[in-house]
Parts: C-alpha cells; sequence; structure tokens
C-alpha cells in the first residue's frame, strides 16, 4: 500500500472526519439503559456480537460491492446496493443516522473536490446518499484499495463503539483501549466475511438490535441520536 493511500485511508478513519459519527451509538445507548451493557466485559460481548451478526454480514458486505462497482465506474449498481442498504434500515433512527452521515461525507467530497468529473458526476445522480456509498466514492476517489478501505470502516465503527462505553458505561480510557486491541482478530474476520458472502447470503436480521433501536426513539434520557 502506498503512502498516500495510506494516509487517505488514516483520514478516512479517523474520528475527526467531520460526519458526526460521535452522536450515534447505533442501539448501544438503549442496551446500557436496559442494563444489557454495564461493565467491560459486557462491553466487549456487546460489540463483538454486534459485529459479527450485523456489521460483518449486511454493512461490511455492501461497502464491498459498492467500492468494487465505485471502481467500476458502474453507476447502475451503485444505485441497486445504496437502495438494498437504505431499505435494510429498519428504524428511523438509523436511516436517519446514515443519510446524514452519507450526506456530510458527500458534502465534503464534494468541498474537497475528490474524484474525477465521471466519479462526482455519478455521485450527483444519487438521490439519497447513504453512508456507505458516500464513503466507498470517497475511496475510490482517494485510491485506497478495496482490502484496506474495508478494514477501515470496520475498525472505525468499532472504535466510535468502544468510544460510547468509555463516555458513558462508564469504562476508563485503559479499558477502552484494551477493549479495542481485544476486537482485533473479530475485526479481521469480519472482514473476511465480508469478502465472501454471496449476495443472497447478505442478512442483518437483528430483531433484538431494532427493538432496542426502537425503545431508544423515546428513551427519556439520551446522549446519542441513535
Amino acid at each position: 500500500m502506498q503512502a498516500a493511500a495510506f494516509l487517505h485511508l488514516l483520514q478516512l478513519s479517523s474520528p475527526s472526519l467531520p460526519v458526526g459519527a460521535y452522536s450515534y451509538s447505533q442501539g448501544l445507548e438503549a442496551a446500557m439503559e436496559c442494563r444489557l451493557v454495564h461493565d467491560e466485559a459486557t462491553a466487549r460481548a456487546w460489540i463483538a456480537a454486534a459485529l459479527q451478526e450485523v456489521v460483518a454480514r449486511f454493512e461490511a458486505p455492501v461497502l464491498w460491492r459498492l467500492l468494487h462497482a465505485w471502481g467500476a465506474r458502474d453507476a447502475e449498481l451503485v444505485t441497486v446496493w445504496s437502495e438494498r442498504f437504505l431499505a435494510a434500515r429498519d428504524t428511523a433512527e438509523f436511516r436517519a443516522e446514515t443519510i446524514q452521515m452519507g450526506y456530510s461525507l458527500a458534502k465534503l467530497a464534494s468541498d474537497l473536490k475528490l474524484g474525477d468529473d465521471a466519479l462526482r458526476a455519478m455521485l450527483a445522480q444519487q438521490e439519497e446518499i447513504s453512508f456507505p456509498v458516500a464513503l466507498a466514492y470517497a475511496a475510490v476517489a482517494l485510491e485506497v484499495p478495496a482490502p484496506e478501505a474495508l478494514l477501515g470502516m470496520l475498525f472505525s465503527w468499532a472504535e466510535n463503539q468502544v468510544l460510547a462505553c468509555v463516555k458513558s458505561v462508564p469504562l476508563g480510557q485503559v479499558a477502552g483501549q484494551r477493549l479495542l486491541l481485544s476486537l482485533r482478530p473479530e475485526l479481521e474476520q469480519a472482514a473476511a466475511t465480508a469478502q465472501q458472502l454471496a449476495d443472497d447470503e447478505l442478512s442483518n436480521w437483528a430483531p433484538g438490535l431494532s427493538l432496542l433501536s426502537m425503545q431508544h426513539e423515546v428513551q427519556y434520557s439520551r446522549l446519542y441520536r441513535s
């Protein structure tokens, strides 16, 4: 991996990327409210399960397909996977999250003039831009290889989950870093799974998570938007 691509990957994976990821917990705050997550062990169990059962089996495989669709300049395929991803957002909060983050990253990419004219024209054709669509676009525009872009997304997702636990369980900073380090095998496995699944094997079936997300919409006190 060339130094320029590596630096671009670090920028896309950074928590300072202005897309608002820090304001979402993806159901984790509701799990903490219900005491399903209340210490380091339960935090790790929650994050690992969400990674293996949801992210690795749907969000990451969709990103993998979008990376290749953008790379091939296949506007129709980008639209297909964009529509499927949005259709799979089964609560209002989950849908609003990906649309807001996708819009923010797409606007940032436009302001920074990332990509060539053909890529920018394809992006402009998208009616609603989810976060995976915008992230795949930015990675291709910055010439970040697909496998590394996928790992970057997975690590960024895990880091955001850990930070939510550090702030809200709460866990100490050392515990947070210990937790993040311990997730390396699961992150590697998630990347491998995402690249191997056939289209008809993709699934985000997680009714418990969906129920927690719906409960979070009416939760009395909350820090996060999902």
